[in-house]
């Protein structure tokens, strides 16, 4: 290790989770986090660090701001992800405050000497790209299911695949009523994330694997139990990953892999827990996907109303946004490109040419509509 951790708190620190995985990888390194063993809540308020939250054991560093953690043990006592009684006595180990870690993975720790601490083989399976749960209490925590998922989704280009031990913990917790404990507000955390990856579509096969996506999007699920393989994905996968091949927002992908769905939108937004606007692109898109499978046989004023539909004369990349939603759909039509030229050859009419002739207001409208609609005509040609 290059670059060694350095901190200040009461008694030993150590550099945890991400933090060390990530540069065992290679990877930029975004926030640490540290665990210190061998202190209690008032030595580290008395060094100036401050309490997140004054329930749970975790502060901010006075400088850096950077997460302290009292190691911990904990004990399920509850059902769900917050049924947990936590001792943060001083007598508690690091290898003990590991062992409650979802994957080995991210149960690694860096002494101040930037010596690696490593009880249960997360340096081996990152290695061998296996995600392997730490210990049986990783059933604990219905969370895990979607965190797994998505580190699936994260470090799919790095060929990461879920240990089949995991797996099958994972199938348990699904038929032992899991998904049920979950809030859709932690749904969505997760989800967005995996969006945001390189590999999203791993997310939603990970969880269809094990049975939760069943439980989540239940048409989505039928879709890929239809046959879905890895050559020859349901279309909704497909989908997600042409769009996730280029440059796309997590609305984006959302909507490429809901808009062939039989999932409705409405249920999708409250079982998820997506924010209000999140699905709007969802659906737009599916409102005018009929439209889009008829462009084949579209008339020039069937063109000009697709459109405007899709905001085509603005510059604030709706219409952007739309396309790449349908040509990433497997079965998209084969005329997109066109419709896309002739928003280019309308978008090209200079309406300060027509103001130079003299023209305005409602004959500088009148003339402007003209002119796009004689350059529609042409680029679509028909």
């Amino acid at each position: 290790m290059d670059e060694q951790p350095v901190s200040e708190a009461p008694g030993q620190s150590y550099l945890v989770g991400g933090a060390v995985r990530d540069r065992l990888l290679k990877l930029p390194v975004d926030e640490r986090d540290w665990v210190v063993v061998g202190s209690t809540p008032g030595a580290l308020r008395a060094a100036g660090f401050r309490q997140v939250d004054p329930e749970f054991p975790v502060f901010r560093h006075p400088e850096t701001g950077e997460e302290y953690a009292l190691a911990r043990r904990e004990t399920k006592v509850a059902k769900g992800y917050r049924g947990f009684e936590v001792d943060v006595a001083p007598d508690v180990t690091l290898k003990e405050d590991l062992a409650r870690r979802d994957l080995t993975i991210n149960a690694m720790a860096l002494d101040d000497q930037g010596r690696l601490i490593d009880p249960y083989g997360g340096r081996e399976d990152l290695e061998q790209g296996l995600l392997r749960h730490v210990t049986p209490a990783f059933v604990e925590d219905p969370v895990r299911l979607l965190r797994i998922a998505r580190f699936a989704a994260r470090f799919g280009p790095f060929g990461f695949r879920v240990a089949h031990s995991t797996h099958r913990l994972m199938k348990a917790m699904v038929r032992e009523g899991a998904m049920a404990q979950l809030q859709p507000p932690r749904i969505w955390r997760e989800l967005h994330k995996a969006l945001g990856y390189p590999q999203p579509w791993r997310f939603f096969e990970v969880l269809h694997a094990c049975g939760a996506l069943a439980e989540l999007l239940p048409g989505l699920a039928g879709q890929m139990a239809a046959g879905h393989t890895e050559d020859e994905p349901a279309i909704p996968i497909k989908a997600l990953r042409r769009i996730s091949a280029g440059a796309s927002t997590p609305a984006q992908r959302l909507a490429a892999l809901l808009l062939q769905s039989p999932d409705d939108l409405a249920t999708v937004a409250r079982r998820l827990g997506a924010p209000p606007k999140t699905l709007d692109l969802a659906r737009a898109a599916r409102e005018l996907w009929p439209r889009i499978v008829a462009l084949g046989n579209a008339d020039v004023a069937e063109v000009e109303n697709l459109l405007k539909a899709m905001r085509a004369w603005r510059r604030d990349g709706y219409f952007e946004a739309l396309l790449a939603v349908f040509s990433a759909q497997p079965n998209a039509p084969n005329r997109l490109q066109d419709l896309a030229r002739a928003r280019e050859a309308g978008l090209a009419i200079d309406s300060a040419s027509l103001r130079a002739r003299g023209l305005a207001g409602e004959a500088l409208g009148e003339a402007l509509n003209r002119a796009r609609h004689e350059a529609v005509a042409r680029a679509w040609g028909r």
